[in-house]
């Protein structure tokens, strides 16, 4: 899938105008692919920057934009706003593995309760299986450098 919005205007800040009236989506391949692209793109999103930026840099922006919602969402949870949920990447029983990013509900005490996934389609059950054993060796790496 394609999303396409015309840019108009020049190439710095409040100079740069998108047309967002005039956006559109094209699909490009099967419905059937679109998942399976959009994961793609997600997954590849930061090295996509890195190499766009030929080395010289990376996601920054993506990664300091998910850290602000995040903090706004503890800062929600802390001030006693009810049901705030956010995507967390926490030690968990949710597989068998020992930590694990998903919905968690934020509250006065932090995370106070780690969400079921929810339903998944075969494709998501599918990516789901096949990202255990490489999440299980970063885990381990990662216990590993915290216990040095």
């Amino acid at each position: 899938a394609e999303v396409n919005v015309p840019v108009i205007g020049g190439h710095a800040g409040v100079t740069i105008i998108p047309l967002l009236s005039q956006a559109y989506l094209s699909l490009t391949s099967s419905l059937c692919d679109v998942p399976t692209a959009l994961t793609k793109r997600t997954q590849d999103g930061g090295t996509e920057v890195v190499e766009a930026k030929a080395g010289k840099g990376s996601a920054t922006l993506s990664m300091v934009y998910a850290g602000a919602l995040f903090a706004d969402a503890c800062l929600k949870g802390l001030n006693g706003v009810p049901d705030v949920e956010e995507c967390s990447y926490v030690q968990s029983t949710i597989t068998e593995l020992p930590f694990f990013a998903s919905k968690v509900r934020l509250g006065k005490n932090g995370v106070e309760d780690v969400l079921d996934l929810g339903p998944l389609s075969d494709f998501e059950k599918e990516g789901l299986e096949a990202l255990k054993p490489k999440l299980k060796s970063f885990i381990e790496k990662g216990v590993k450098f915290a216990n040095q």
